[in-house]
């Protein structure tokens, strides 16, 4: 299957961002951000970490969208994964991490963009 996968590592995000430090806030933000590129949500599942943090993903028809906030450290983590097996969805991924990067606001940041799978030659 080919497809996509999208890795990011954001170093200085705000702490003030309710998204980093808010399950309700993160996921309202993911959702809308994957509605938005035209992916296909399945299900989804937010964590609240106490006093602070949120793990979560979207299951999406298509793979998925994992992310992960630190807010004490202003660091967090973001995976997208879309297969391209009737369509190239590789558009909508990009559109997807955008949305969460244009608002989670690192000031610094690492980028991996794996292309996965192809023919078994």
């Amino acid at each position: 299957m080919d497809g996509i996968h999208l890795l990011g590592e954001w170093y200085g995000c705000p702490a003030d961002v309710p998204a980093l430090t808010k399950a309700e806030s993160l996921r309202e933000l993911c959702l809308g951000a994957v509605a938005a590129s035209g992916l296909t949500i399945v299900g989804d599942r937010f964590y609240q970490f106490e006093p602070q943090g949120v793990t979560g993903t979207v299951l999406l028809a298509e793979s998925h969208l994992a992310i992960h906030t630190w807010p004490e450290a202003g660091f967090v983590t973001v995976d997208v994964y879309v297969c391209n097996y009737t369509t190239d969805n590789t558009a909508k991924a990009e559109r997807v991490f955008a949305a969460l990067e244009a608002a989670l606001k690192p000031r610094r940041k690492r980028f991996q963009a794996i292309h996965r799978g192809g023919k078994d030659d």
